[in-house]
Parts: structure tokens; C-alpha cells; sequence
């Protein structure tokens, strides 16, 4: 029963990290006198960092220049600039977190800036790490950030993984990161029994996965250790990756949704034993995909058990356009039946070359019907 499934599968709730975002266009500057901080920092927002007057009416309302001492300011856009910050790196980094104006560039910013140049975030990388976590500005050099790093390098075993993990974790440089990642590190390694080679991979491939409680991390240890998967390897690192990011009510309803469709319990953990990732899709995905598969191209179930990475390739970009072009051909009479699983698995390259290429002449616009059906010029989803 599902029940039964979801007490050996066991997933957990993934830690989401809120980023914000905000629409960024050029105005002509400001007719604004400089007499207020609040006029001063709506004009330096819009004149000096690129924000649109609606941000920075915005940014303004929560944060405020001191229009006595511009010079700091500057001298932080001056230095952002240095580090290959466009001005698109500065106007999102300025909405973000409008408190790096104010920041001390000589105690602070600059020192900062330089070692993190120093380990390895050279030209776009460091841009690119401030604006995923830009309240690392903020963060203390000395007992926060070079801690964070020392612990990560050590344990990594090299700057490579280092910086892969940094770059698909920019939080894991910030403050406290260090003692709860040391903390779950040693629960997976010491009570979960897992090798460190395997906590590297989380750690590198989807970082979020280790920041959970200690409890839910052993239980999500033993759920899939229990499916019959080695700690050491490879697909007991799948396998967990997308266990932890789901709820137990999410991984239950996709299930039912499945069961619904005439999946047995034993099919969907067959199917999910060889390609974990296929519960990690939507519910609206995984019915669409599959009304599709059944009704349309008349694909048995035991296809999907035997090939579930099927749920994971885009009907409308992939699977659409191929079997229409196929459908094409065979009432040209220039092709006899079409091997089902055969034509969606088979590369992209491969399908060009044997089933458009070798036709092009034969039929007219053969190249341009398939590439137009590609580009989402006909849909068949919503209306199977």
C-alpha cells in the first residue's frame, strides 16, 4: 500500500532558500535636489546604480543614504566595478541588499573581496556568489567566512570540489553554515555509516540536502539503505538526493496519482529503484506526461517500469515533434512502423540524421515542420 512504500522510502523536506529579484531598467537621471537622505538616496539609486525609480522608491523605503557623506557610496560602486560587477551585477546586488553602500571598504569589503579573489573567485564566479548570498557583505571575515572556507577545503580535499560545492551552495560560506554542516557531516559519516566520498557528492551535487535536522537525515539514510541501496554507491546518492527534498504527503499523492493510472505499488518502486528522479517530477508532469504516453502514442505501462526516464523528457520539445515527423513519413509510405521506445530514447543527433536528414529531399519542409513543432508552435498536452 502507499503507506507501506512511504515508510521505506521516507523523503524529507528540503531547506528552500528565499532569493529575491527584482525588474531592473534604465531612466534618465532624476530632477531631484540632493536636500534629504531620502531624496539623495532615490536620485544615488537611480543616477549612480542603475535602479529603475520604481526600485528605487522602493530600496529607498527601507534603506536610507547619508547625503553628507556620499563618498563611501562611491567608492563601493568603484570597487564592486573592479571585481567585474556590471551594472547589472549592481543594480540587482543593490536591491538585494542596499546595506553593501554603507559598507567600510578598507576594514570590510575590500579585504573580503581579496580572499575570496585568492582562493579561486576569479572574474564572474565572485559576482556571481555575492548576488546568490549577498548578505556574505555583511558577514565577518575572521570568525565567519575563512572558517566556513578551512572546513569546506579540508574536508572537500581540493579546491575543485571546494568551489563546485560553493558554487551550487553560495550560503555555505555564510555565517553559522560551518557548525551545523560539521554537526550533520558527522551524523551521516558516524551514525548514518556513510563513506566520505559519499558526503562529498552530496555536498558538491546538491549541497541543501545535508542542511536538514540530524533525525531526518539518519531516517532518509535508513529508508533508502533499506530499498537495498549500498552506501557506497552511486544510485544510493540518487536515490537520496531526491528523497530528501520531498514531503511525505507530496511523495503520497504522486503514488496514488501513479496507482490511479494502473501502476501497482511494485511497479512504481521497480521504476523508481532504476531512475530515482522519476518522483522528483510534478504531479501535473508526471499525469500529463503519461496521459500522453498512454493515449497518444499508446505506449504500454510496462514501458515505464522497464524505462522510467521517460518521465523525464519534455513531451512538447521532445517526444511531440519526433512523433509527428514519424507520422509524416509513414503516410509517405517511406518509413513502416514506428518503434515505440526506440524513437524517444534514441539522441537528438542520431534521430536528425536518420529519420529528417535522410527524408529532407523526399518531403518538402520535412526540416521545418519538425523544428517548428520543437519550438512549441503546436501543443498536444492540454488537449489529449
Amino acid at each position: 500500500m502507499a503507506n507501506h512504500f512511504i515508510r521505506d522510502m521516507l523523503p524529507h523536506i528540503r531547506i528552500r532558500l528565499l532569493h529575491s529579484s527584482a525588474t531592473l531598467s534604465s531612466v534618465p537621471p532624476l530632477p531631484i535636489a540632493a536636500t534629504s537622505s531620502s531624496s539623495y538616496t532615490v536620485e544615488f539609486l537611480v543616477n549612480s546604480c542603475g535602479l529603475s525609480l520604481k526600485s528605487a522608491l522602493s530600496v529607498s523605503n527601507k534603506f536610507q543614504l547619508n547625503h553628507k557623506t556620499p563618498q563611501n557610496p562611491q567608492s563601493v560602486l568603484q570597487l564592486l566595478k573592479s571585481h567585474h560587477f556590471s551594472d547589472t551585477h549592481v543594480a540587482q546586488l543593490i536591491v538585494k541588499h542596499p546595506q553593501v553602500l554603507n559598507c567600510r571598504i578598507h576594514s570590510n569589503l575590500k579585504p573580503k573581496f581579496d580572499y575570496l579573489v585568492k582562493i579561486g573567485f576569479e572574474g564572474e564566479l565572485l559576482p556571481r556568489t555575492i548576488l546568490s548570498n549577498p548578505f556574505i557583505v555583511g558577514d565577518s571575515l575572521a570568525s565567519s567566512i575563512k572558517p566556513s572556507v578551512e572546513f569546506l577545503r579540508l574536508f572537500l580535499d581540493s579546491d575543485e570540489k571546494f568551489l563546485l560545492a560553493v558554487k551550487r551552495g553560495p550560503w555555505l560560506l555564510g555565517n553559522n553554515s560551518k557548525i551545523l554542516l560539521q554537526q550533520n557531516i558527522d551524523v551521516l559519516m558516524k551514525e548514518g555509516g556513510l563513506p566520505t566520498h559519499v558526503v562529498q557528492r552530496f555536498l558538491t551535487l546538491q549541497p541543501k540536502s545535508i542542511f536538514q535536522s540530524s533525525e531526518k537525515l539518519i531516517s532518509a539514510v535508513n529508508s533508502v539503505k533499506n530499498l537495498g541501496f549500498e552506501p557506497g554507491g552511486t544510485m544510493f546518492i540518487h536515490v537520496f538526493r531526491v528523497m530528501i527534498q520531498m514531503r511525505d504527503s507530496t511523495l503520497e499523492k504522486k503514488i496514488l496519482l501513479m496507482k490511479s493510472m494502473g501502476f501497482s505499488e511494485k511497479d512504481i518502486l521497480k521504476a523508481f529503484k532504476r531512475f530515482p528522479q522519476c518522483l522528483a517530477y510534478s504531479e501535473e508532469n508526471i499525469r500529463k506526461t503519461l496521459h500522453f504516453y498512454f493515449n497518444t502514442i499508446k505506449l504500454k505501462r510496462q514501458a515505464i517500469i522497464v524505462c522510467p526516464a521517460l518521465l523525464g523528457y519534455s513531451i512538447e520539445k521532445r517526444v511531440l515533434p519526433r512523433y509527428h515527423a514519424l507520422k509524416l513519413l509513414e503516410s509517405k509510405k517511406l518509413i513502416k512502423g514506428i518503434e515505440k521506445l526506440e524513437f524517444i530514447k534514441i539522441a537528438e543527433k542520431n534521430f536528425r540524421v536518420k529519420f529528417i536528414d535522410e527524408f529532407i529531399d523526399e518531403v518538402p519542409g520535412l526540416l521545418e515542420f519538425y523544428l517548428g513543432m520543437k519550438e512549441g508552435k503546436s501543443s498536444v498536452l492540454n488537449s489529449e
